[in-house]
């Protein structure tokens, strides 16, 4: 990763009539999206016949939403293929915005989904089935939502029928369509608050410490590790997965914002962005000064051992 120089660069004030124009502006943008239907590409989950059966499920229940378009699943998955979409649903910002540039759509729902036998200490032999569903915005590449319904059963049909049949229901489009509206307002709150102000440019770290070195850096450093908490959410999915998490850190060390990089779901990217919200560094130095820097960080989650 390649080093830029510290730049500071302050709001302009605009004349009033600039201002008249670029509010016109903005309310025609929001008016011109509020009239289109907001476009989602929903892929398969896995390739398990239980997850395209509940893809299939969801995508039929949205497809009565109104407001949402949902795009013709064989052209998402043509496109999905010809992007070398392998499946992930531990996806990157940048991994994420290439899936859904190819997908051509708002944002787009991936997962997994599974009936797997249970055999627990205690009880009889059971079946769960699950499907991790994942709500990703295209523009920006977050994680907009995230949910797990899962089945149990004497056999692996009553509990796939049961999980289909709750995907069928239409039970997710009022909290789907909800999640989305919400996203939209807030990514366009943050495009008009780009446009009006101009944030400072924090230089980021170097890959390690011997580039820094020649650079005359000091990287910076917490005064005491934390390690996230491994949430029941992921413990009941078994999850395992790394989230990343970007922190600025002002000249003093104090972490100034974080945002995940690399999600991950089932409560993991939370429990990443609290534990780091508790850090304090030693700042990073520059020819014995110190400076504000933009750190990464990387946090691989496993479940604990049973």
């Amino acid at each position: 990763m390649g080093l830029a120089l510290v730049l500071l660069v302050l709001p302009v004030s605009l004349p009033a009539q600039t201002r008249r124009v670029r509010v016109g502006w903005l309310q025609k943008e929001v008016e011109q999206r509020l009239e289109r239907p907001v476009t989602l590409a929903i892929l398969d989950f896995g390739d398990s016949s239980v997850g395209r059966l509940a893809s299939q499920k969801l995508a039929a229940s949205l497809k009565s939403e109104p407001g949402l378009l949902v795009l013709d699943r064989d052209q998402v998955s043509a496109a999905a293929r010809g992007a070398n979409y392998a499946g992930s649903i531990n996806l990157s910002l940048n991994e994420a915005r290439d899936l859904g540039a190819a997908l051509g759509s708002d944002y787009f729902i991936l997962g997994d989904a599974q009936t797997l036998r249970r055999s627990p200490s205690t009880g009889p032999v059971y079946f769960e089935s699950y499907a991790s569903i994942f709500v990703v915005s295209a523009r920006t590449g977050r994680l907009v939502r995230w949910e797990r319904p899962s089945f149990q059963g004497v056999t692996a049909l009553i509990a796939e029928q049961a999980l289909l049949a709750q995907l069928s229901s239409g039970y997710a489009e009022p909290p789907y369509t909800i999640s989305i509206r919400r996203a939209q307002e807030d990514e366009r709150g943050e495009r008009e608050l780009t446009t009006d102000q101009q944030i400072p440019i924090i230089e980021a770290a170097p890959d390690d410490d011997k580039i820094a070195a020649a650079e005359g850096l000091r990287l910076p450093r917490p005064y005491r590790r934390l390690t996230p908490a491994y949430p029941e959410t992921a413990a009941r999915a078994e999850a395992e997965a790394t989230v990343d998490v970007l922190v600025d850190l002002d000249a003093s060390g104090e972490v100034m914002r974080v945002e995940v990089s690399r999600w991950a779901g089932f409560g993991l990217d939370q429990a990443t962005v609290d534990t780091v919200q508790r850090l304090h560094f030693f700042p990073a130095m520059r020819n014995g000064v110190a400076i504000p820097m933009r750190v990464l960080l990387r946090y691989n989650f496993r479940k604990p051992p049973k």
